[in-house]
């Protein structure tokens, strides 16, 4: 990867950030930055100019300090809404009753990994509970080379995949100096700006490129690790079906197909309840975390049986907080809540709304797409000079000077990334809209 292009990834690590400087602070607010920074040092990261202190949340609202309610379009952790009553009760009862580690028998995970295992293809049967999306990733990257024999593997540019050093090495947005060692390969996403027309088979080909050239060098190829709506890349949703080609290639080498659901799982995209499953592909392993809980900390990988036999052959896996009674109480809740409130019609419904409202703005202002599926949605922002990342910084803070959150992603930092809360409505949606466009008319 070039230096250059090294830099422009950085600048999405400090679009959303808080950097100290320029804007004047409320004294409380600047009292607890100090507190932050001596307590938790150069490993703490806030939002924004001016942070928020948050004092209650509630469906897709963020309550702050400063008396107002902001309009969470940025946090896909809640999915069902912020403090869902269904999950808070369910929590809190079960906290209430018992909570222990998975090596006791206790109804609430078995009626939780049954619930969950329906959604998915009948061969995807064993579910291994795990504490974070980067637990769930790393122990499929375990799998995985367990089942190929290999080490390598093949992730986009600018994927994340989580922060274990296994994790981090897949995540090449992770890095701030250097890039993935070596048994890590990159292809561009799929981005019809790069591929053309036929995304699928310009994916598939750059994927079979980087699997030859890791051979090359001696390396046995293990697995294609994605993000199946390409959320750090910039978000690439269509056309549905793009993914096949690159899987059958990356199965044909040998290696298995890994799909991390963590931000287009759980209804997100609208189509369904699996991101994948827009593509027509089945995965070997499937990884899924942040909004599984609604924000309790669950998170999980569904693969074949034989998988995950061979793995636990030579290997034993026990975490002593994943499958716990609370945590699959919250998990159960959550499944639940989807399905009650009707949110993955609700996340097509109010994403096709979205979606049209953005588009219009394009003739207006200086948006080259407007990408994604349900609600999630991408909006990249460019002109002759290229992709425009300034444009993007200015509209984060814009828009929470307007009461609405949002955050930022792509190559290089110009795509706002559009995650609500799947509780949101079509007034949301064109709060956002009506705000976005207010911001750019100066631009147009």
């Amino acid at each position: 990867m070039s230096t250059g292009t090294k830099a422009a990834e950085l600048q999405i690590l400090s679009l959303n950030a808080f950097s100290g400087e320029g804007a004047a602070l409320p004294s409380d607010i600047a009292a607890l930055v100090e507190r932050r920074k001596r307590a938790f040092g150069a490993g703490s990261v806030l939002f924004y100019d001016v942070p928020l202190k948050v004092v209650k949340a509630e469906g897709p609202y963020l309550h702050a300090s400063d008396g107002r309610a902001y309009l969470d379009f940025y946090n896909n952790v809640p999915t069902v809404g912020h403090c869902h009553p269904k999950v808070v009760e369910a929590v809190q009862r079960q906290v209430a009753q018992f909570n222990i580690h998975s090596r006791y028998l206790f109804d609430v995970s078995h009626d939780y990994a049954e619930k969950l295992l329906a959604t998915f293809p009948a061969a995807l049967s064993n579910l291994v509970l795990t504490c974070t999306g980067s637990e769930s990733n790393d122990l499929a990257l375990r799998i995985a080379k367990k089942a190929s024999g290999g080490t390598g593997f093949v992730v986009t540019q600018t994927a994340y995949h989580g922060n274990t050093a296994a994790v981090t090495e897949v995540s090449p947005s992770s890095y701030r100096t250097g890039a993935p060692p070596p048994h890590v390969r990159m292809v561009p996403p799929p981005d019809p700006a790069i591929f053309g027309n036929d995304v699928g088979h310009g994916f598939a080909e750059a994927v079979a490129g980087a699997i030859a050239a890791m051979e090359a060098d001696g390396i046995r190829f293990a697995g294609l690790l994605v993000d199946s709506i390409f959320s750090s890349d910039g978000v690439f949703a269509d056309p549905p079906g793009f993914l096949k080609e690159a899987a059958a290639v990356a199965r044909r080498a040998g290696g298995l197909v890994i799909a991390d659901e963590v931000q287009p799982g759980f209804g997100r995209t609208g189509e369904g309840m699996w991101g994948f499953s827009r593509h027509g592909v089945e995965p070997d392993i499937v990884t899924m975390g942040k909004p599984m809980g609604n924000g309790y900390p669950v998170a999980g990988l569904v693969t074949r049986p034989q998988l995950l036999a061979d793995f636990c052959a030579d290997f034993g896996y026990f975490n002593t907080f994943a499958a716990s009674p609370v945590a699959t109480a919250a998990a159960l809740a959550v499944l639940e809540a989807i399905e009650e409130d009707g949110l993955i019609a609700n996340a097509d419904r109010v994403g096709r709304h979205l979606k049209a409202r953005l588009t219009h703005l394009m003739g207006r202002a200086p948006i080259t797409a407007v990408r994604g599926a349900g609600l999630y949605l991408g909006v990249a922002f460019g002109d002759e000079s290229g992709p425009r990342a300034d444009i993007a910084k200015g509209l984060i803070n814009g828009l929470k000077a307007k009461g609405i959150l949002i955050g930022a992603a792509g190559q290089f930092g110009n795509v706002l990334k559009i995650r609500p809360p799947l509780c949101v409505t079509a007034d949301h949606a064109d709060q956002l809209a009506d705000a976005l466009e207010g911001l750019l008319a100066p631009a147009a």
